[in-house]
């Protein structure tokens, strides 16, 4: 791997040669001690039309300040002429490269995780509904590891494209005139099954932007496939808060950073962190 100057490494997702070797990549964020521990892949917002800096590097600091590595994907973008499946290849072959890596990283490969906010949220929750669909490919060594994780972290979401999906993120990800069928296959809550990791939800109810219903949709499709789930629900608050109380990361944390740390930290002990099992 090539590292480059500053806190963090960027790597590119794809070989040289592919279509999109220059337009996404991942950016390293590892935890002070070294030894193997827990990941989150983290998918910033923005619409599919940016990456979101408060959703992305912010995240990535937070995480690593609890001890976890993390690893912030630049997925393909709508506003550069792209359209599904471009942004949920790039999700699939970023966590099939932590895998690939892992051993040189310190990663736990049974400990992998996707925290998503807004339209990242839905593409964090495609790949979890969808990981079937990415099995392990030929080619290089990267393209032959598996794309499941082991939990799911959904900040807000878009998840239906539907009724109460986002319009924005809709034409940004399937242009003005989805084929059809489409809709339906990239509303996230439809395909739920029990094959799915533990999930931790969270969203305001005075969200405008992106309505509660789409984590409530999500929410009640894990109460009903068995899978494990917790879900907070906030009175106030706009879309976009980030870590933040007061929107794009300002302010003291927000409430559900610390339900997360527990959330997480019951199912991944902190003291097992350093077993390595790669």
């Amino acid at each position: 791997m090539t590292a480059t100057e500053g806190p963090h490494r960027c790597e590119r997702l794809w070989p040289a040669g592919h279509p999109a070797a220059d337009e996404s990549g991942i950016d390293v964020y590892l935890a002070s001690k070294q030894d193997a521990r827990a990941a989150f892949l983290v998918f910033p917002g923005g619409g599919y039309i940016s990456h979101s800096p408060s959703e992305g590097a912010a995240y990535a600091e937070w995480l690593n300040e609890q001890g976890y590595h993390a690893f912030v994907v630049r997925y393909r973008l709508g506003s550069a002429g792209y359209r599904h499946p471009a942004m949920l290849e790039d999700a699939a072959r970023a966590v099939r490269w932590v895998r690939a890596h892992a051993r040189e990283l310190g990663v736990r490969t049974d400990r992998i995780g996707l925290v998503g906010s807004s339209a990242g949220g839905h593409l964090a929750a495609l790949l979890l509904v969808h990981a079937s669909r990415c099995e392990p490919l030929g080619g290089d060594e990267v393209a032959r590891q598996d794309c499941r994780v082991d939990a799911g972290v959904l900040c807000y979401p878009v998840i239906t494209l539907g009724q109460w999906g986002h319009a924005g993120s809709r034409a940004a990800l399937l242009g003005d005139a989805p084929e059809p069928g489409m809709i339906e296959l990239l509303s996230a809550d439809l395909h739920v099954t029990s094959a799915l990791p533990p999930c931790f939800l969270w969203h305001t109810v005075a969200d405008q932007a992106v309505s509660v219903e789409n984590s409530l949709l999500f929410a009640t499709a894990l109460r009903r496939a068995g899978v494990p789930f917790e879900l907070h629900l906030y009175e106030q608050g706009g879309h976009g808060l980030g870590l933040g109380t007061r929107g794009y990361g300002e302010g003291p944390r927000h409430s559900w950073t610390h339900a997360f740390s527990r959330w997480i930290s019951a199912r991944w002990p902190a003291e097992n962190l350093a077993n390595n099992n790669l």
